[in-house]
């Protein structure tokens, strides 16, 4: 389910961005939870940001959830 949860994040990313050619998940497996890092093109960075982190928190709520339904965990990774 980890792969669908990547395809999740890819294409929430992709629709908020300008640049969605530039964005990549990178996925990585944890003791107990999985790690989605989110990559965007650095003129991206505030729309997957926000203002005062709001979509970035909206993003992590939502990947959790969709996780917590798959009896999984998974946490997002903004990285620059």
């Amino acid at each position: 389910m980890e792969g669908s949860m990547k395809e999740l994040l890819t294409y929430i990313a992709q629709n908020l961005v300008d640049h969605p050619e530039a964005v990549s998940v990178t996925e990585h497996a944890g003791e107990d939870e999985t790690v989605l890092e989110l990559r965007v093109a650095p003129e991206d960075m505030g729309k997957v940001i926000g203002r005062q982190g709001r979509i970035a928190k909206e993003i992590r709520t939502l990947m959790r959830s969709v996780a917590q339904k798959n009896g999984t965990r998974v946490s997002v990774e903004i990285v620059d």
